[in-house]
């Protein structure tokens, strides 16, 4: 017997997130996010979903597996994935994805032209990027080959959008364009028990719809108590692991600052000896300050 008592599953495991970007039946979905998203500096009509898995060019080369692959009715090329977890070399995981679209494109032959289709790639971040090339007051961030000189884009057909979702903390009556509600959802649809009224149209009442457990048969729910249970482990470990920085940080503050303040009684006695014209020996196998404390404090 299922143990979920939640209404609504969550965007961010894995069989969320497929479930209503990566299917054919909730591609309106998608593209309602995506058009959301450029907030009309780009319109989507439709979207082809494309195999996710993706070997190299050698069979033992590394490959890829997008949670969603598709492309528009102009060829243009779309990966997004939900990173729930920081990773070191994320970057370079962003950039390794998006050659398999621009390779794919390659024609045989030696008649190609080597013209290529616009390839984006997402990226839903369930963390804070802490990203210094970012502004940390914004949210989404559109990165693209540009000259560091005059900061034009060089390349204009490859973007990547990173989305901080740990980031928004609007409620839901605060929200003020279709991509704030968007963002709501992504981080709060399993927390709530009905839809928000903010979010009453057409896409979010087929988001609300198609997101709702009771509706899924027993494979499914299946499916989704793994996914939830995964996201969870993986949940209790980062916040297992921050826990224990910040424990292990504070009790290092705290023997610093000890030292710190018996260095400075050190000191301070230190002071009251060379005033009373006790040599630097005498006060350092008192006091144990070394030899630089020592010229420091004459030099003041």
């Amino acid at each position: 017997m299922s143990e979920i008592e939640d209404k609504y599953i969550s965007l961010l495991t894995d069989f969320g997130f497929k479930r209503i970007f990566g299917t054919d039946l909730n591609k309106d979905l998608l593209i309602g996010f995506l058009n959301a998203l450029f907030e009309g500096s780009h319109v989507i009509t439709d979207v082809k979903y494309l195999n996710t898995e993706h070997l190299g060019d050698l069979h033992s080369e590394r490959k890829a597996i997008f949670d969603v692959y598709c492309e528009t009715e102009n060829g243009e090329k779309f990966i997004v994935e939900m990173q729930n977890a920081f990773q070191e070399f994320f970057k370079d995981r962003s950039l390794f994805y998006s050659t398999f679209p621009i390779r794919e494109q390659g024609v045989k032959g030696s008649d190609w032209d080597f013209h290529l289709n616009h390839v984006y790639t997402i990226a839903l971040l369930n963390f804070d990027m802490h990203d210094p090339a970012f502004e940390q007051s914004q949210i989404s961030h559109t990165v693209k080959l540009c000259d560091t000189y005059t900061h034009k884009v060089f390349y204009d057909k490859l973007d990547f959008i990173y989305v901080e979702i740990a980031k928004f903390d609007k409620s839901a009556d605060e929200l003020n364009s279709t991509f704030e509600k968007w963002l709501y959802v992504l981080k709060n649809l399993s927390r709530l028990d009905r839809q928000p009224q903010s979010l009453r149209d057409k896409v979010f009442d087929r988001l609300f719809t198609q997101a709702e457990i009771a509706k899924f048969n027993p494979r499914e729910l299946r499916e989704y108590e793994d996914s939830r249970k995964a996201y969870r482990d993986l949940k209790n470990s980062l916040d297992t692991a921050m826990r224990e920085g910040l424990e292990k940080g504070r009790a290092e503050g705290l023997e610093k600052g000890r030292a710190e303040g018996e260095k400075m009684k050190s000191i301070a006695i230190a002071k009251k000896m060379m005033a009373m014209g006790l040599d630097d020996d005498t006060i350092m196998q008192a006091t144990g300050l070394s030899a630089s404390d020592m010229t420091a404090l004459h030099n003041k």
